[in-house]
């Protein structure tokens, strides 16, 4: 056996990150998508008949089915509100669509009907994604464990039907079943998924293990120290579900103003037909005024001012590699004043890489050769450090000497004989003879720099100390100061990392305010400390630790490459290439649109105040209140589509790549 192995605080695993199976609702499983498509296709088909002047009988029919298909689910629920006495926009807008329908104007019922089943059918599906993810996340931890009984043997049970004080093996490779407490045993743990630590943790007796997380090559014996139902595990899908489900309704702004409006505009209706018949009008015409009042104060304008440029800046940001998953979520962004940023996989690339190569004076090594060496020993492990070695030395093209006798310990490093001589590599702890030396010096220089030190020792000489690191992401030091200079204060570091490494890696871009060593279940109390107090936070994260808080933020942002299912299903916003420059653009595009929306309101309060008020005062011939009603629908609509433009897209600041 090595005199020496390999203790070092090690990485998880380069590459993408172990996803629980996905258990995914289909799409055209859910009773809405299936009747909104219905209503599209119906309406698309229907379209071209009516602009081609084609005759009634073909095109009617399918206008109908369309009303039928896509009203029905938002009549329903808008009686249902009626009911509870509220009425609620859903309700007039089928009111609207089938007064336009009545007096000739099928198509801009259609049209509304569609928009309304579409936009129900997305929500339906964001909220089906998100509990499959929930549901996902319990397969993290496994379904079995391999119970150690007192008479030395070993029990296969449900992982369900362990209890405080269970002793469980957990073997080389395996995935912890209990939340616990090492009893026997030395290995690295990948706890990403419960910390977001980038370097798996050396886990020894009297350590504490998390379900879900990942053992490395040693053999474990865990004391159970929480019940199943109270793993970390299981706690961080009773925080997302709760935060989902309390988190306050949100709604587009005009949708804040709609009862007023819905009940005024019901009244407003009937009193312009009952008024005039009260005097002696004549039904038709009472009728007719009625009708036109009704298209003319229908909200078609004041909902378009809305939907064409939040759609527009979806669509823009989607192009530049921003998911954002409702007109909801693009609204919302603009308010934020305030940023908490995960670390590992969110301004860092959530991989280790060689940062720093130092041989030691009077080894006669170069770069080259230390680093050759390393991984001709490391080359066999499969340890995350390792292979960051191997592949510096397949960056710069190496060529790697033959190794033989390869030897490696959980926790402490590898031994190998490399052309003749030992080499060990590993933890400078257990290598190093003394705490004084250049050895020494260039160990607690790396480490002060926030690099994971690994010495190089050969014959029994140390020749060399190798940093690595998460390496941080080009464009995070400009992201931060767009943040900062959009909310009007610096982002906030949570993390689950040691104090050190984030701290330093908070310095490099300009964090002042950082939280270490935190739970996921730290990070919702720290986000829903600062919704207390007023603050709209927005959460950036990757991992199934930050899913909460992403959950319980005012809007949350996942990282999409190395993100996990569950943080990507719960985020709002996903940016799919991982280029953290357009987090800061994104939200400064939500706010043009929020601008134009404004704009496009006080548009269509101008012209339906005049056709109301003509309407009321004179006679609104139909055809010219049709007009008015539609001219103003297209302004509005054209205005919002300013956003779909490349010029709309925010340009990075600071030097932001």
């Amino acid at each position: 056996m090595p005199s020496a192995l390999d203790q070092r605080p090690a990485p998880a695993a380069a590459g993408p990150r172990p996803a629980p199976p996905q258990r995914r609702t289909q799409v055209l499983a859910l009773p809405e998508a299936r009747w909104a498509l219905a209503a599209l296709v119906l309406f698309l088909a229907a379209l071209p008949l009516k602009l081609l002047d084609a005759p009634a009988w073909t095109w009617g029919p399918l206008f109908a089915a369309s009303y039928v298909t896509g009203g029905w689910e938002p009549a329903w629920a808008g009686l249902k509100a009626l009911k509870n006495k509220s009425l609620d926009v859903d309700l007039l807008m089928v009111v609207a669509a089938l007064g336009a329908a009545a007096i000739g104007q099928v198509l801009d019922g259609a049209l509304l009907v569609v928009i309304f089943a579409t936009s129900g059918a997305l929500e339906a599906v964001a909220t089906a994604r998100t509990a499959d993810s929930v549901r996902g996340l319990l397969d993290l931890a496994p379904a079995t464990a391999a119970r150690l009984r007192a008479d030395g043997g070993e029990e296969t049970v449900a992982a369900e039907d362990l209890r405080v004080g269970d002793l469980i093996l957990v073997r080389p490779g395996e995935r912890v079943s209990a939340d616990g407490q090492v009893f026997e045993g030395v290995s690295d743990v990948d706890q990403a998924t419960i910390t977001g630590e980038p370097l798996p943790v050396v886990k020894q007796a009297g350590d504490e293990v998390f379900a879900g997380t990942l053992n490395g090559t040693g053999a474990l014996r865990v004391r159970v120290e929480r019940d199943p139902s109270d793993s970390v595990i299981a706690r961080i899908v009773q925080m997302v579900e709760e935060a989902s489900e309390t988190k306050a309704p949100t709604q587009l702004f005009i949708e804040k103003i709609e009862q007023r409006y819905s009940i005024g505009m019901v009244i407003a209706t009937l009193a312009v037909f009952a008024v005039p018949l009260a005097f002696g009008s004549a039904l038709q015409p009472a009728l007719l005024r009625a009708m036109t009042f009704m298209i003319v104060a229908s909200p078609c304008a004041v909902v378009l001012s809305t939907m064409p440029p939040l759609l527009s800046a979806i669509a823009n940001a989607g192009r530049h590699g921003v998911l954002t998953k409702s007109a909801v979520v693009m609204e919302r962004l603009g308010r934020i004043d305030a940023v908490a940023l995960d670390k590992t996989g969110t301004l860092t690339e959530g991989t280790p890489r060689v940062t720093d190569i130092r041989p030691l004076a009077g080894t006669g090594l170069d770069e080259d050769t230390l680093l050759a060496l390393a991984a001709a020993a490391e080359h066999s492990s499969e340890h995350p450090l390792a292979r960051a070695v191997v592949d510096a030395a397949r960056e710069r093209r190496l060529p790697l000497p033959e190794a033989l006798d390869f030897a490696s310990v959980p926790g402490r490093g590898v031994s190998a004989t490399v052309e003749g001589r030992s080499v060990q590599v590993g933890s400078p702890g257990h290598l190093l003879p003394a705490s004084t030396g250049p050895a020494a010096a260039a160990v607690a220089e790396l480490e002060d720099a926030g690099r994971t030190a690994v010495l190089v020792v050969r014959a029994d000489t140390p020749v060399g100390v190798i940093g690595i690191a998460d390496r941080l992401r080009p464009d995070a030091a400009a992201t931060v100061a767009a943040l900062t200079e959009l909310t009007g204060r610096p982002p906030v570091l949570l993390t689950g990392d040691n104090e050190r490494a984030a701290r330093h890696l908070a310095a490099e871009v300009g964090i002042t305010d950082v939280r270490t060593g935190l739970l996921p279940q730290d990070k919702v109390a720290a986000v829903k400390a600062w919704e207390s107090a007023g603050r709209r936070v927005l959460v950036v994260g990757d991992g199934v630790n930050d899913a909460p808080a992403l959950a319980a933020a005012h809007t949350g942002i996942a990282m999409g490459r190395a993100g996990s299912d569950l943080a990507l299903e719960t985020a709002d916003i996903v940016v799919v290439r991982d280029e953290l420059a357009t987090i800061p653009a994104v939200v400064a595009l939500s706010r043009k649109a929020h601008g134009l929306v404004v704009q496009n309101l006080v548009i269509a309060g101008i012209f339906i105040t005049a056709l109301v008020a003509w309407d009321l005062v004179a006679t609104l011939p139909l055809p010219l209140g049709v007009a008015g009603h539609e001219g103003s629908t297209v302004i509005v609509g054209l205005n919002g589509l300013r956003l779909l433009r490349e010029a709309a897209w925010p340009r990075p600041t600071h030097g932001a790549a």
